[in-house]
């Protein structure tokens, strides 16, 4: 009785100690997870990119498709499938199932090696996130310390979570939303019982259980998946047996969901998301990104369905298309040539040109504002220009060598687009004039300081002069292309928003007042002795645009705009092969009409505001003098205020008033010569 009592105290005691031994153990596991932390949690995860209107436009990762889905994005029947499946245990442990743990390490033991697995969902989310796949006990060991640690500081739904989007179904595929998509073309959140408890199944082995490999695995995975389900009482045996008779479409493939849509555009984003975050590389590499751009997919549909319908498809000519909303700098369209997959090459934002014409508004700007109107007049005749103190020699020609023989406004010169009217401005002013100007417009290539440079000379890219003209459209407001509107990460934390913040870079009036005068290359009333460059295309618009055209040998241009939209094109060929077809020297005009009518087509017709210091009289076109009532034509033209012409028109009315106006005139020899006389 005594050796009894004694064999049972020191069992007593021995218990006490082993489970004291035992608390102490764990005690200090658990103290050892809260002090070590929290760990990282990040995986590499696809990118997206989506249009202004959050619909999905591209992608980019770095190998592995991973989109990243809350559980609220994911179907209740695919979790429960899961946890059914993979850890019936989940809620009520601590990161280690102790008594699947014992049952395994016995079968190992009596096996002599690792042939039974207990982990559980902790220590396979571990796995996944930081060890290799091999079968040891000191990778085990590692692992469950890892799910200990994450248990420690993360809840069961952030576990489960990053679990179902971490794990591999293999194809490429990362996480449930990438599985979903790609087997079956539907977000996970849209899964039902019997593609969810498919979809579970792969994971033990996608080498296996991929339906693309072996439907009939994948099957008999799935109805074991189904029993677990019934047996933990979340579906029925009818749902069971239904969910197996229900057939199952395959893709595999995501390419109908994630068609890269304006390309040449996307590579301009990626560019400016790396220049957004060049702080923070780590955001990435990680990827996971949701980055909202400002492309309108309609816009660039329309602008690609323009550009086939004018183009022939076995034409070699390349061209650049960019459209854009004036008052903030969003790009909304985008093409940089014929077909990106041969040639990624974006003309739009790379190629070096010689603008033409184009540059006339910019060069008319910077007369303004030293003293010019658009009366100011200036004699349009074959001239030979001497320059860099008489060492050279410039002829400058118009249009199939067309001139007017006599006085011509701005405003005209400006609709016919007459050569030598620009030259004598840009001589007149100075080159360095012009050439300092076009920093103020937001170009970054320099302008030469020559003659030439008033014609467009000067190489810069399509989409800084195409941005130069947003100034004009809204009264001289610096804006610069904006390809990011924000930059979330998959969890939906803002990490960068646009800020819209433009600065009055030029003169409002002046501004305005260059838009007025470039209305008129769709103006009949501006023809002289030659017609206004718009003529062609004036049976298509039905907006009232302010446009200008520009052309070299090689180079062929139509940029213009509302107060809403700005688009610019231009046309010509990679090897600067000249354009000598009439047809090609149509191309850039048809196809800036095209785009513009189509995506104006429901916004209503919108006017600039005319700023305080802007005044509008009507004029004569010819003489830029005040029109009277016997001038045949006559023009609303709008100046900046104090600069508007006082004299009425001498060259038209009756006899009488015709000789009592030169009865007035000083005699010849009497009469000041110009500023343009004294100068040439």
């Amino acid at each position: 009785m005594l050796q009894e009592k004694k064999w049972l105290k020191w069992t007593i005691l021995f218990s006490s100690l082993l489970a004291l031994s035992i608390l102490i153990v764990v005690f200090s596991i658990w103290t050892y997870a809260k002090i070590a932390g929290a760990p990282n949690l990040t995986v590499g995860q696809t990118t997206i990119y989506y249009a202004d209107d959050d619909t999905v436009i591209g992608e980019a990762s770095n190998g592995h498709k991973r989109y990243w889905a809350t559980l609220d994005e994911v179907s209740p029947t695919f979790t429960d499938a899961i946890v059914a499946v993979e850890d019936q245990s989940f809620y009520q442990h601590r990161g280690l199932d102790f008594k699947r743990l014992g049952g395994a390490i016995l079968a190992d033991i009596k096996a002599r090696k690792k042939v039974q697995g207990a982990s559980t969902i902790s220590q396979q989310y571990a796995k996944n996130l930081y060890l290799s796949q091999e079968k040891t006990w000191s990778r085990k060991l590692t692992e469950a310390l890892y799910a200990l640690r994450i248990e420690a500081n993360y809840s069961k739904k952030e576990i489960l979570e990053g679990y179902i989007n971490t794990i591999y179904f293999g194809h490429g595929m990362y996480g449930v939303e990438a599985a979903s998509q790609f087997f079956f073309h539907k977000p996970a959140k849209s899964l039902d019982l019997a593609e969810a408890t498919l979809l579970a199944g792969i994971p033990k082995g996608p080498s296996i259980y991929s339906p693309l490999f072996s439907e009939k695995n994948a099957k008999e995975r799935q109805a074991v998946i189904l029993g677990e389900l019934v047996e933990t009482g979340k579906i029925t045996q009818q749902e069971k047996a239904q969910a197996l008779v229900e057939p199952l479409h395959f893709y595999g493939s995501d390419e109908s969901l994630y068609e890269a849509v304006a390309p040449y555009f996307q590579d301009e984003a990626k560019k400016e998301v790396v220049r957004i975050l060049s702080d923070r590389p780590e955001l990435l590499t990680q990827g996971g990104l949701r980055i909202h751009t400002t492309l309108n997919v309609n816009a660039q549909k329309n602008a690609e369905q323009v550009v086939q319908e004018t183009i022939p498809a076995q034409s070699d000519i390349q061209l650049a298309v960019i459209t854009m909303n004036p008052k903030n700098g969003d790009v909304k369209a985008m093409i940089g040539g014929r077909d990106y997959v041969q040639s990624p090459f974006n003309r739009a934002t790379q190629s070096l040109r010689q603008p033409g014409s184009t540059i006339k508004p910019i060069l008319y700007y910077t007369a303004l504002e030293n003293g010019f109107t658009p009366s100011t007049t200036i004699r349009s005749e074959a001239t030979s220009f001497s320059y860099d103190d008489g060492r050279n020699t410039y002829t400058p020609h118009n249009f199939n060598n067309q001139y007017a023989n006599k006085e011509i406004t701005m405003a005209q010169a400006l609709a016919v687009s007459d050569n030598i009217y620009a030259v004598k401005t840009n001589l007149f002013l100075g080159e360095d004039k012009l050439a300092s100007m076009g920093a103020r417009f937001g170009i970054k290539s320099k302008f030469d300081r020559l003659p030439s440079a008033a014609l467009g000379t000067s190489v810069l890219r399509p989409i800084e002069i195409t941005n130069a003209f947003n100034y004009f459209a809204n009264e001289g407001q610096k804006v610069k292309p904006t390809y990011i509107t924000s930059i979330t990460d998959y969890k939906g934390k803002v990490l960068y928003t646009r800020k819209e913040n433009n600065k009055q870079e030029l003169d409002a009036g002046k501004s305005f007042v260059v838009a007025q005068m470039m209305k008129g290359i769709f103006d009949p009333r501006l023809n002289g002795y030659t017609t206004v460059t718009g003529t062609s295309v004036m049976n298509k618009i039905t907006h009232e645009y302010a446009a200008k055209s520009g052309s070299t040998n090689t180079d062929n241009w139509m940029i213009g705009f509302t107060p809403d939209l700005t688009t610019g094109v231009w046309i010509g060929y990679d090897t600067n092969k000249k354009l000598e077809l009439w047809t090609e020297q149509k191309f850039a005009k048809n196809i800036w009409v095209g785009i513009m009518e189509n995506d104006l087509a429901a916004v209503p017709v919108s006017e600039m505001t005319i700023p305080k210091d802007v005044v509008a009289v009507t004029i004569d076109p010819e003489t830029g003098l005040l029109a009277g009532k016997d001038c045949p034509v006559s023009r609303l033209t709008y100046f900046s205020k104090g600069t508007e012409p006082t004299d009425h028109c001498y060259l038209h009315g009756s006899l009488k008033e015709s000789k009592q106006h030169k009865s007035k005139k000083p005699k010849k020899e009497e009469k000041k010569a110009p500023w343009y006389k004294k100068l040439f």
